[in-house]
């Protein structure tokens, strides 16, 4: 009957340590989760902001060669056509 009541003891305190574990593993897993959707957030950011400054450095980039300081003249006329015929696109769609 000792054994019995051994074993008993034995498996309650397995249980008990088991359930510690299952807890804090939990709790571990909640956290991790949040860290995970922190970092995807600053991913994004991250990844708006360089869409953002691409944006700015080929407006800065038309922008010096309209200035002239750019030898790259015909370049430039060709995006400002290219710029022109989508206007003149937009213009007929409305007024369609």
């Amino acid at each position: 009957m000792d054994n019995l009541l051994e074993a008993i003891e034995k498996l309650e305190n397995k249980i008990d340590v088991l359930l510690s574990n299952y807890e804090f593993l939990k709790k571990e897993n909640e956290i991790l989760l949040q860290n995970v959707s922190v970092l995807q957030k600053e991913v994004l950011e991250h990844k708006q902001a360089m869409v953002d400054q691409k944006k700015e450095y080929d407006l800065l980039k038309i922008a010096k060669t309209i200035e002239g300081s750019s030898t790259e003249t015909k370049n430039t006329k060709l995006k400002l056509n290219a710029l022109i015929r989508e206007i003149d696109k937009c213009i007929v769609q409305l007024q369609e």
